[in-house]
């Protein structure tokens, strides 16, 4: 994976804690949540404050999401929120935080100016006994306190004040009058400063889990649905139930309710330089595999003198967006695509909509040849993905990951996607600048 970490591909965008008093913020923080502390002097911690060079000291990857339930947080800076969350047990975790963050975030810049923010994800559901438990768990509630507690007292220095105006016999309590001095002492006055959570709830949509093998939950589709990627995970009823492999089923399901449309209609001229990359991408994979030709010497033309040579030899998505592309070059739009088209999933993307993400999710574990597409969709299967490839190949989509989409991630992913809703970002072509291969 030292490739990927050299060139920015992996624990990208981490937040640096690097100062003494930054790491002496953490270790009490994480001492408070796990009862455990650091030795380092430093390290990088992503959206919720796992820093993975911890785990590797603990040998624990889950030091702030035991059982990988109610995951909890430390903020030392609402600058946190551009790092990607790791080790994630549930998809929804990553927006709910960053919607935390957003919505309390003149509060989390006065508290983290002098103490670290810490809590957990909390729902009861979070705590899973078997799979139809996550058609329960609709809301997750952010429990947040501050190392100091400024938080707690200034909810009952502010609870206080409301009982001393609405009663008239509240005066005359000397020991809630005491505490009201004792707090305010702490707290200061709680009418100006921002020691209040906003916002603390949030709503769970569909999302994807690792529990139980790996989970997609639809759940409020127009017809529901739990798509496995490990074993039948048992649960019936409340949705359909298929593994990631019944192709029929997944198209059935993904066009029924409206979630995905062609590459051809969605990205319209761009389509055709997309699937030629799609094409190249599984001719690369094949050359590696082979150990055939030198990966990052090969120009265009060479690629074309390589499929006339092993086109016989190829897995059959390629033949299949080629048939599309013909298509295309003809004038013709390709239809939506059959579940027994090799291609299928090759062709599709999420179309606009709150489960965009998602869809793309899913998708991109369908089209394990399309590794920028595994990368920008699902990174946990890119990763998993990396490990088993030739060291050609490795280097080969490292480099072209990074000169191709980290220059211009947000218009790489509009490129292929569409915008993110209120986004105002250009899209250039699917394929960016034209690489060697």
């Amino acid at each position: 994976m030292r490739r990927l970490i050299e060139r920015g591909l992996m624990f990208d965008n981490l937040f640096e804690v690097g100062t003494p008093a930054l790491v002496a913020r953490y270790n009490s923080a994480m001492e408070r949540l796990t009862g455990r502390r650091t030795e380092l002097g430093s390290f990088h911690v992503d959206l919720s404050g796992y820093a993975p060079e911890i785990g590797d000291e603990l040998g624990d990857p889950l030091y702030l999401n035991p059982n990988g339930c109610n995951r909890q947080f430390i903020l030392l800076s609402p600058e946190q929120r551009k790092a990607p969350l790791l080790e994630a047990a549930f998809s929804a975790s990553r927006e709910i935080l960053k919607g935390f963050i957003d919505d309390n975030r003149q509060t989390l810049f006065a508290l983290t100016a002098r103490d670290a923010v810490l809590g957990e994800l909390e729902d009861s559901v979070w705590h899973l006994q078997g799979p139809e438990d996550l058609f329960e768990l609709r809301t997750v509630r952010v429990v947040a306190n501050t190392l100091t507690g400024i938080l707690s007292d200034a909810a009952r220095l502010r609870t206080l004040i409301a009982e001393m105006e609405e009663g008239e016999e509240a005066w005359l309590d000397e020991d809630a009058i005491q505490e009201m001095i004792r707090l305010a002492r702490r707290v200061g006055d709680v009418r100006n400063q921002r020691y209040e959570i906003g916002r603390a709830t949030y709503p769970v949509g569909n999302f994807f889990t690792t529990h139980f093998g790996g989970l997609w939950v639809f759940r409020s589709a127009a017809l529901p649905a739990i798509i496995h990627l490990g074993p039948d995970p048992g649960t019936r009823g409340k949705a359909s139930v298929f593994p990631l492999t019944d192709r029929k089923a997944l198209m059935a399901f993904l066009t029924q309710n409206n979630l995905v449309e062609t590459v051809e209609y969605g990205l319209g001229d761009g389509a055709r330089d997309l699937i030629r990359a799609r094409m190249d991408f599984i001719l690369l994979d094949y050359l590696a595999k082979e150990g055939i030709g030198d990966l990052a010497a090969l120009r265009p033309p060479d690629l074309r003198g390589m499929l006339h040579r092993f086109r016989d030899a190829l897995p059959p998505e390629h033949a299949a967006l080629g048939a599309a592309l013909r298509e295309l070059e003809s004038g013709r739009t390709p239809g939506m695509p059959k579940a027994d088209d090799p291609a299928c999933f090759y062709r599709l993307r999420a179309r606009k909509g709150p489960d965009r993400e998602l869809v793309n999710h899913l998708l991109a574990a369908l089209t394990p040849l399309e590794p920028r597409q595994l990368f920008i969709c699902n990174k946990e299967a890119f990763y998993e993905a990396y490990r088993a490839w030739p060291e050609p190949k490795k280097d080969w989509v490292a480099e072209f990951l990074a000169s191709d989409y980290l220059p211009d991630k947000a218009g790489r992913r509009a490129a292929l996607y569409g915008p993110d809703p209120g986004a105002d970002v250009p899209a250039p072509s699917p394929w960016g600048r034209r690489r060697s291969g």
